[in-house]
């Protein structure tokens, strides 16, 4: 019987796409990647945004000359002007022209539904709140060092759409896949789907954490039996999937023995399948530091191993691995004081895993915009590990109020990202760390938390001369 997958492949494969009129959402990199993609193959494309022409001119000249632009105001359509319509991860649900294709009867796919017609690799895509491009990096690596072909992107920066095609049925597609991409699939569907955790996040979009759960749950819902849905057996929201998903559940857990997946005993990393046991590494011996990582560690190892990766082979790369830039990502060392660059905290949950991660002093700067989140539980956290704490950015009175609220006092201000960088630089005392874990998203001062990243590392470094 033919899978859903398949008929979509068949549905979209045997268009003639030069009848096929498409409207995109969002003139960044996923709709920039969609429209050329699509325009590529002779669709009528239009390539939409709110932001005027001026404040796109540094992208707008990669955008192909087949591709209708409007900027600065949203088209009007009707029921026949478009077939369907693809949306950025960063564009609300909730703009006009989304809302009127929905009333219209329009289907809205994101880029990465998009690309899913023309994967012909198996996928395997990682969710969850934190950990996301730690951990699709990771499996990206364990496949290289098996020998396979794999194309690594997704959320984490590659529109799949722009590589899917370059791939074929013995290779693999790794896919870090964000909430904002799963709410727009239709027919998507991986082979091994990775859920790590969940935690509050994008509840400015969402509005509940039901509903954010319920985006990131969607990376299952196309599976079958012959497909897995690797889940977090410590993280109770995630566990209590293993009822829903209509895949072959594998659990991995750093606290617990599970019946069938990967889990720690005996301070090693071990895959438990078909009554087998194996070792696959030391925990002591995996590189990239903190109970997170060793999370994202056994999360990698089962995607891996399900697919077909030796134990050994997983187990040496565990051991290799060196982590992604912008996560706990060590940047300097000088007169005593370490730099650690953790700009992809960008919420609070992973600030606190971040702080987690040191036993030494902490000089932490933090703040941004708060994407919904409730800073309780962070403060907490910053009175346990903190040594002194520069608030910058949109939300630092509301983070300085969180904190103070827990008796904690060393509080610094600083009027901009530069002079936070320098201050916590002239705070610290030899054998402590500076620590950059916003716990806030960057837009209020950065285009992304990349770019921030970037302007520390830079900083740190003029220091340094």
């Amino acid at each position: 019987m033919e899978s859903s997958r398949e008929k979509q492949r068949t549905k979209w494969g045997t268009t003639e796409w030069e009848n096929i009129k498409v409207l995109v959402v969002g003139i960044a990199r996923s709709g920039l990647a969609a429209a050329g993609f699509l325009a590529g193959r002779g669709a009528r494309v239009v390539l939409t945004d709110k932001k005027s022409e001026e404040d796109l001119q540094d992208v707008l000249d990669q955008v192909p000359e087949n591709v209708g632009i409007i900027t600065g105001v949203y088209p009007e359509f009707g029921s026949g002007d478009f077939d369907f319509v693809v949306v950025s991860p960063g564009v609300p649900l909730n703009i006009p022209p989304i809302e009127r294709a929905v009333n219209l009867g329009i289907p809205v796919y994101s880029e990465l539904e998009l690309a899913s017609w023309f994967a012909a690799s198996p996928i395997v895509a990682i969710t969850g709140t934190n950990g996301k491009t730690t951990t699709t990096s990771l499996v990206g690596e364990i496949f290289r060092d098996a020998g396979r072909r794999v194309c690594v992107g997704g959320n984490i920066g590659l529109p799949l759409v722009l590589e899917v095609e370059k791939y074929g049925p013995e290779d693999v597609i790794v896919a870090e896949v964000s909430s904002f991409q799963l709410e727009c699939i239709a027919e998507f569907r991986p082979k091994v789907a990775v859920m790590l955790n969940f935690t509050p996040d994008h509840l400015d979009r969402h509005g509940t954490m039901e509903n954010y759960t319920g985006a990131k749950a969607r990376i299952y819902e196309n599976q079958d039996k012959t497909d897995f849905t690797v889940l977090n057996y410590d993280d109770p929201g995630v566990a209590a999937l293993s009822g829903r998903t209509p895949g072959k559940v594998i659990f991995f857990s750093r606290r617990h023995k599970v019946e069938e997946g990967i889990f720690v005993e005996d301070g090693q990393i071990v895959a438990l399948f078909g009554g087998k046991t194996e070792p696959v590494c030391p925990v002591g011996e995996v590189f990239i530091r903190g109970a997170h990582n060793l999370e994202n560690a056994l999360a990698a190892a089962a995607a891996a191993y399900v697919m077909g990766v030796p134990a050994e082979v997983i187990g040496m790369t565990l051991k290799s691995f060196r982590g992604v830039a912008h996560r706990l990502e060590p940047v300097a060392e000088f007169d005593g004081i370490r730099f650690i660059n953790d700009s992809k905290g960008t919420n609070p949950d992973a600030s606190i895993k971040a702080l987690e991660a040191y036993d030494e002093p902490i000089i932490l700067l933090a703040g941004g915009r708060n994407k919904g989140s409730d800073f309780s539980e962070f403060a907490r956290k910053v009175k346990e590990k903190v040594r002194s704490l520069i608030v910058l950015g949109e939300c630092r009175d509301e983070l300085r109020k969180a904190v103070m609220g827990t008796g904690f006092t060393q509080i610094l201000e600083a009027a901009n990202f530069d002079d936070a960088v320098r201050m916590a630089a002239a705070e610290a005392r030899p054998g402590e760390i500076v620590l950059l874990s916003p716990a806030c998203a960057s837009w209020d001062m950065f285009r992304n938390f990349e770019e921030r990243g970037e302007r520390f590392k830079e900083l740190v470094l003029s220091l340094r001369r």
